[in-house]
């Protein structure tokens, strides 16, 4: 898997978005603290962080005991400048900015 699949497989779930969610406002979070935003068990949180580890999008670093995790955003840029960026121009992002302006119409 490249590393292209990797970060897409890893935001694929909502519940690893969300963790990144989280530690995109609150950066260096413990695992206590990323538990208490999934409906799941302590090792089932860890799991999901082991592919956003894989995946280049969390880092961590022990602080004593604990075990602070980072948010790292220099997979989801090389994406975005990969297959994100390249389709807003043109007639793409003229069809989007249309349907955007009819969805917001009464």
């Amino acid at each position: 898997m490249d590393d292209d699949d990797a970060v897409f497989k890893a935001l694929a779930d909502a519940t690893r978005r969300r963790l990144l969610d989280h530690l995109f406002e609150h950066d260096g979070a413990r695992l206590a603290d990323l538990e208490s935003l999934a409906d799941m068990t302590r090792f089932g949180v860890m799991k999901h962080l082991r592919v956003l580890e894989d995946a280049g999008l969390v880092t961590t670093r022990r602080s004593g005991r604990e075990k602070l995790h980072f948010l790292n955003v220099v997979p989801i840029r090389l994406i975005h400048d990969r297959w994100i960026d390249k389709y807003r121009v043109g007639p793409a992002s003229a069809l989007a900015d249309l349907k955007r302006e009819l969805e917001e119409r009464p």
